[in-house]
């Protein structure tokens, strides 16, 4: 079953100023609490685990354990700035409050330990009037905070495929990008919306374009259309016998890729003994099929 993330659309719409590390880290805790069934309240004390952030984001091992350790620290003092209408006048307010109230790191296991504040629960787990939901692998790949950030502005517009014009300085706030950052529409566009877009159109299972709107002569925001793309129908490998050169070869490759040893090797187990283990769970078609994403991830046809 894929991991879906739920988050209400006035949280989508806030402002706020995550890292590429630390937007993982709070994307994995809405989707696994999902996945485990365990939910979210303001009392949950959630577990994001390094195996997690390894096979969801491809990356290293050693790697994954230095940046959640690194956000588990930094993630405490981020804030999130959103809107929403006083019931009693009507009137637009705003607030601002931190994602977590507690937060720690187990450090021998890669475990990131984090709750989210009462005020940022409800926004995660309201599900009845606004709320956009998307599967966190179509983020997994997106390596820009930015491009995470315009992904999940576009997809609380996926029954139309068009957004309003979203007024620029807004916009900038929405996507993490400081007063001080970028002030030049020219380095706005390069290294902000572009390379943002760029990611998205590449990465994800959307393609969207922008149209600029001006006031007078002077760039004043943004609107976006964007299209679902097709779904490619997944082949998978024939249930054939590999030759003894192809189950050397593709049980090498596996044992040393962290994605799949995090998933598959044993305690203590040495590159060797467990590349030989492959070898012979590879003689079986089933486990060819088992094992066609991790083999396709590394390029290896069967």
């Amino acid at each position: 079953m894929a991991e879906l993330v739920v988050k209400d659309n006035a949280l989508i719409q806030a402002s706020y100023t995550l890292d590429t590390v630390e937007q993982r880290l709070i994307l994995l805790a809405i989707a696994e609490a999902r996945e485990t069934g365990q939910g979210i309240t303001e009392n949950s004390l959630l577990e994001v685990h390094a195996s997690s952030y390894i096979n969801t984001f491809n990356v290293e091992k050693h790697t994954a354990y230095t940046v959640l350790r690194d956000a588990s620290r930094s993630l405490f003092d981020r804030y999130v700035t959103y809107h929403d209408i006083n019931p009693k006048t009507g009137k637009d307010r705003s607030f601002h409050c931190r994602w977590v109230d507690k937060i720690g790191y187990e450090h021998q296991s890669g475990v990131v330990f984090l709750r989210f504040t009462q005020d940022i629960v409800p926004l995660i787990t309201r599900l009845e009037e606004n709320f956009t939901k998307y599967e966190i692998q179509q983020v997994s790949k997106l390596t820009s905070t930015y491009a995470i950030r315009l992904y999940e502005l576009l997809i609380q517009w996926r029954s139309s495929g068009q957004t309003p014009v979203f007024n620029l300085s807004t916009f900038r706030q929405q996507l993490g990008v400081e007063a001080t950052q970028y002030k030049t529409m020219s380095n706005f566009k390069t290294y902000v919306l572009d390379f943002a877009l760029k990611q998205v159109n590449e990465l994800t299972d959307i393609t969207a374009n922008y149209q600029q709107h001006k006031t007078g002569r002077t760039i004043s925001g943004f609107s976006f259309t964007f299209k679902q793309k097709q779904e490619r129908k997944k082949v998978k490998p024939k249930k054939a016998n590999l030759t003894e050169k192809q189950l050397d070869l593709f049980a090498n490759k596996l044992a040393y890729d962290s994605a799949f040893s995090s998933q598959f090797s044993e305690a203590g187990e040495s590159y060797e003994n467990f590349a030989k283990r492959i070898k012979q769970l590879l003689k079986d078609p089933v486990n060819l099929d088992k094992y066609s994403d991790y083999l396709d991830n590394l390029d290896l046809k069967v």
